[in-house]
């Protein structure tokens, strides 16, 4: 796997201390673990804080991004001991839907490695992703409405976006999970692999990623995201991309290895 780790040790990486996550600074990319063992790795407003501290990381210097979950579950929903005591102020901050916005803004792809559990704001953490790849006991759901609130971190808009809105429909106002294989059929996960070989396979992902133009990635990126029709900006983002020395260095690799085939 490409990028040899560097600094994480219990839960420490760099000048940053986490209490609820697990993360690895590589040369290449960063690996974040959610870790909350005791509540199924919900989501707490600390979390949402020290995820934050990742994307400031990420933002200084754009790396590859791999999420995760300890244990057997990525993410079993929100912290609902929390989410009790929040009012509507609180909504309006938008505490979790400002951070999934945020991962999903992040300069270069992201990659969600999802066994277990991913129900409610655990699922909306995944869908904000640019890459989910599952392990076969992984689980997709948002069961929001049977607690008396939405999935209003960003799944009513880009789960329909994601699966379309037959399937976003099936789960949003239906309750239902999306197993491993259903999340496949659906085209919201990459692949399904043997639980003991994801992360193996995560890093693989990534590691075709990083064999790209890291300024291709991340203007590809951003001209994917952007709404509607936008051929001038497809425009402008090649302009940028073919006066790099890394399109001259890389094409005339390529040429020279055909030539080298046919002699």
């Amino acid at each position: 796997m490409s990028g040899s780790p560097s600094d994480m040790t219990n839960g420490t990486a760099g000048d940053t201390t986490y209490g609820t996550l697990l993360v690895e600074e590589r040369e290449d990319r960063v690996v974040v673990t959610l870790r909350r063992p005791e509540a199924r790795n919900a989501i707490s407003g600390l979390m949402i804080r020290e995820l934050h501290a990742v994307c400031d990381l990420l933002e200084r210097d754009p790396k590859l991004l791999l999420l995760t979950g300890h244990g057997n579950v990525f993410a079993g929903g929100a912290d609902i001991a929390e989410l009790l005591r929040r009012g509507r102020d609180e909504a309006l901050q938008g505490i979790n839907s400002r951070l999934f916005e945020r991962v999903r803004r992040l300069p270069m792809p992201t990659v969600a490695a999802v066994d277990g559990w991913a129900l409610g704001g655990g699922a909306e953490l995944s869908y904000a992703c640019d890459i989910r790849i599952a392990g076969p006991g992984a689980v997709f759901g948002n069961p929001e409405p049977g607690l008396g609130i939405l999935a209003a971190a960003g799944a009513c808009w880009r789960l329909s976006e994601l699966v379309g809105e037959s399937v976003a429909k099936q789960v949003l106002l239906a309750g239902r999970n999306l197993d491993a294989r259903a999340a496949l059929a659906a085209g919201l996960v990459i692949d399904v692999v043997p639980a003991e070989n994801l992360l193996d396979e995560a890093h693989a992902l990534l590691d075709r990623m990083a064999r790209s133009s890291a300024t291709a990635l991340r203007l590809t990126k951003l001209v994917v995201d952007a709404p509607g029709a936008h051929p001038v900006a497809d425009d402008l983002a090649q302009a940028v991309l073919f006066e790099g020395r890394d399109k001259q260095d890389r094409m005339t690799r390529f040429l020279a290895k055909r030539n080298r085939s046919k002699a």
